[in-house]
Parts: C-alpha cells; sequence; structure tokens
C-alpha cells in the first residue's frame, strides 16, 4: 500500500492520547475486579461470573450495537459511553467505602463496562477511518500506535497498577478507572466533528444489524479477515487454558516464572505492532496476513514441543509479535474498504464473531488435555493456525486486497484529506 499523505493529523495525537489514558484504566481495573471479587468469595463459579460478564455485551448486542453506532455520531457515541463508564465505577466505588460489596454487583457492574466498551470501541473503530479519510498507508501507522500503547498500557503498566493501588484501598483502583474515562471523554469532545453516514432508506434497527453481517459473510475479504481472529481465539484460548498448568508440569516455571512467560508474549506483540506498517508495504497487505498465521501456528508448535522455560518464552514472543501485527493489518484494511455508513456494523460483526468463538477454544482445551495429554490443546491450536494460512492465502491474497482498494477508492472518489483538515493535505500542526 503507498500513500501521498505522510502525517497524521493533530486530531489522532488526541485520539491516541484518550485511548491511552483509557487502556491504563482498563488495565488497572482488569487486575483489580478479580481481586476484589476473591475478597468475597473463593466460589469458582462466582469468580467465573464476573470475569464472564464482562464479554456477555458482546455475544448479546455485538451487531445491534454496531447497528446503533452507524445512526449515531460517534465522536458523541465515545465521550458519552467514558463518561458514562466513569459515573458507573462510583458506584462499587462507593460500595467499597461502606463495605457493601457482592458479587453481584461486581458481576453487574463488569457487564455495563463491557456494554459501554462495546459502543466506545465499535465508535472509534468507525470513527478513524472518517479522521483519516480512510488512506490505507495511515490506518496502519495509526492503528500501530493505538495497539502498541494499548498493549503497553493495559498488559505491562495497567495491571501491577491496579494491584497496588488495591492495597490503598479497594475503592481506589476503581476510581483511578473512572478518572480516566473523564479525561478520554474529555479528550475525545475536541476531537474533529466527522460527517454523518449517508442516511439509509428507512429501516428497522434488526434489519440494519441483519444487512451489516450480511455484508461480511458475503464479501471474500471481509470474511476472511473476521475468520483469522475467531479461529485465533479458539487456538489462543485453547492454549490459554491449559498455558499455566503446561508451564507448571512440563517446564518447571513457578508463579513469578508464569508472569515473566506472558510479559514475553506480551513484549512481541509490541514488536508485531511496530514493524506491522513495514510488513505490509514490503509483502503487501494479504501476504502479510497470511505469513503471521504461519508465524503463530509454528511459534505454537515450538511451543508444545519447547524443552525449557526459555525457548517456550521465545516461542511465545514469536507468537505474540505475529499477533500483534495481524492486530494492526487486519483492521487497518477493513477501515479502508468498508464503507462509512455500514463500518460500525462491520467491525461489530467481526468483533461478535472471535468472541463467541473464544469459550469455544476454553472448551476444547480444557476437553484435549483431559482426554489426551497436556500438550495436546496446543498441538490442535498450532493446527488450526497452520490450517488458517491457507484460508488466509485465498480470501485475503494481495490480488484480493488490491482489488478491494481499488473498488474502495473509486466509491469515495478517492477523497483522502484528514477530518479536520479539508484545505490542503500536509499543514502546520501534523503530528
Amino acid at each position: 500500500m503507498t500513500s501521498d499523505i505522510r502525517k497524521l493529523p493533530t486530531g489522532f495525537g488526541r485520539l491516541w492520547t484518550a485511548q491511552t489514558i483509557s487502556s491504563l484504566g482498563d488495565g488497572v481495573t482488569h487486575a483489580a475486579l478479580p481481586l476484589l471479587a476473591l475478597t468475597l468469595t473463593r466460589d469458582p463459579m462466582a469468580l467465573a461470573v464476573v470475569a464472564a460478564a464482562g464479554t456477555l455485551p458482546w455475544l448479546l448486542f455485538g451487531v445491534l450495537g454496531g447497528a446503533l453506532v452507524d445512526r449515531w455520531d460517534r465522536r458523541r457515541t465515545m465521550w458519552v459511553a467514558d463518561t458514562a463508564r466513569a459515573v458507573l465505577l462510583a458506584i462499587p466505588a462507593v460500595a467499597a467505602a461502606l463495605d457493601a460489596l457482592s458479587i453481584p454487583l461486581l458481576a453487574a457492574v463488569a457487564f455495563l463496562l463491557g456494554l459501554g466498551g462495546l459502543f466506545f470501541d465499535t465508535a472509534a473503530t468507525a470513527y478513524l477511518p472518517d479522521l483519516l479519510r480512510r488512506d490505507p498507508a495511515l490506518l496502519e501507522r495509526a492503528n500501530s500506535r493505538l495497539r502498541g500503547a494499548q498493549t503497553a498500557m493495559s498488559g505491562f503498566a495497567g495491571p501491577p497498577a491496579g494491584s497496588a493501588l488495591l492495597a490503598l484501598g479497594r475503592a481506589v483502583p476503581l476510581l483511578t478507572d473512572a478518572v480516566s474515562f473523564l479525561l478520554s471523554a474529555l479528550l475525545v469532545r475536541t476531537l474533529p466533528a466527522a460527517p454523518r453516514p449517508v442516511p439509509e432508506v428507512r429501516a428497522s434497527l434488526l434489519r440494519q444489524a441483519r444487512a451489516g453481517a450480511s455484508y461480511v459473510f458475503r464479501d471474500r475479504v471481509l470474511l476472511g479477515l473476521a475468520l483469522r481472529p475467531a479461529v485465533g481465539n479458539v487456538s489462543f484460548l485453547a492454549v490459554e487454558t491449559v498455558l499455566a498448568l503446561f508451564a507448571h508440569d512440563r517446564l518447571g516455571i513457578d508463579t513469578y516464572g508464569f508472569g515473566l512467560l506472558l510479559t514475553a508474549e506480551a513484549t512481541g506483540g509490541l514488536l508485531g505492532a511496530g514493524i506491522a506498517s513495514a510488513l505490509g508495504r514490503r509483502l503487501g497487505t494479504g501476504t502479510a496476513l497470511t505469513c503471521t498465521a504461519a508465524v503463530e501456528g509454528l511459534a505454537i508448535l515450538g511451543l508444545a514441543a519447547a524443552p525449557n522455560p526459555y525457548v517456550a518464552g521465545l516461542a511465545l514472543a514469536v507468537c505474540g509479535a505475529g499477533m500483534g501485527a495481524t492486530m494492526v493489518l487486519a483492521p487497518s484494511l477493513r477501515q479502508a474498504i468498508v464503507p462509512a455508513r455500514l463500518m460500525g456494523r462491520v467491525a461489530s460483526t467481526s468483533r461478535m464473531l472471535a468472541m463467541c468463538a473464544a469459550p469455544l477454544g476454553a472448551f476444547l482445551g480444557g476437553w484435549l488435555a483431559t482426554a489426551y495429554d497436556i500438550r495436546t490443546p496446543l498441538y490442535a491450536a498450532a493446527a488450526l493456525l497452520l490450517a488458517m494460512t491457507a484460508v488466509t492465502a485465498s480470501m485475503t491474497s494481495n490480488r484480493r486486497v488490491e482489488a478491494a482498494l481499488r473498488a474502495a477508492a473509486r466509491a469515495d472518489g478517492q477523497d483522502r484529506t484528514p477530518v479536520g483538515n479539508p484545505a490542503q493535505k500536509s499543514a502546520p500542526g501534523l503530528v
């Protein structure tokens, strides 16, 4: 992919800052919520309810949420969602201060936070191509920065901070996340306005949701992009379900070492996000996606055969790099080729497929480990990812990708001027 625009507009800097702050708060809450639940009960099923509640909105309302985002102003949707989540977090914070926390309350909060995340993430995904006028190269650069910041904040900085803040008081991490949402909302409100999508013929919300989902399933490139994270989630959840046991029994890794093992994967993810744009330019987006699928499969195969923790850490780092690059290249391509009026529904449909696949992967991993051997889920995951290489090579080949980009360019008249800067393509105040 090539582009004649080399600088990201100033508005992207504010969007990046908002999402970075919010990701830090998410990491804090991600660690604090289960720890808070653990102070209330030792029942594994009760803890699982809290953990699962946050994913339910995507399973129940994913496509409908996308249809609503396609009807609403996307910038307003983002800051309202963040403001609502900030207010929501005040409820368990007050309950914690009054010693009135309960598992049902934490589960309800997790569910509503997930619902707010559904609207914010879908609106942000739909807003970014409006901000960058669907320029493919800029979208890759922007998603690389967003993904890198998200990994650093929610994967590295946030969880340790959440654990440390919890030691200061049960309400402290919740209030910290609430402040992060408020700061994010304030920054999002300063973003340049994006044009509203052209209204469709009047139709019910359910019919519009179905239209968005069918658009994904009828387009081979979009279907390939949606299947990739779905199959990936089946594979990675199968691995994650048994990873702690595998690390302990096969590699002799203690609790501290297991944390380092996960850090290796996150480090690889940062590297992959950083090199994704260069990889796409050198190989073409389609070939790059095929290569990352192969890299992930081979890395999991290496993990299954790892003779010691060092090889296992290297394998997870390589797998993380493949995942990081994929999570930049695939969304960027989707944002470049999907019409603005459908962006919310297409994004939410793809995310819903991925979320629905996760429980299947967890079940598969547990069943294979019980019925056969602790390494069997890893071999099965590697086989699925390597099989996905063939699917990716067929459905998202360079030829298909370039044809989709040309069709999108014709549809939008090749208007690539960033939002908030209509007069020229390279002006002062860009970053």
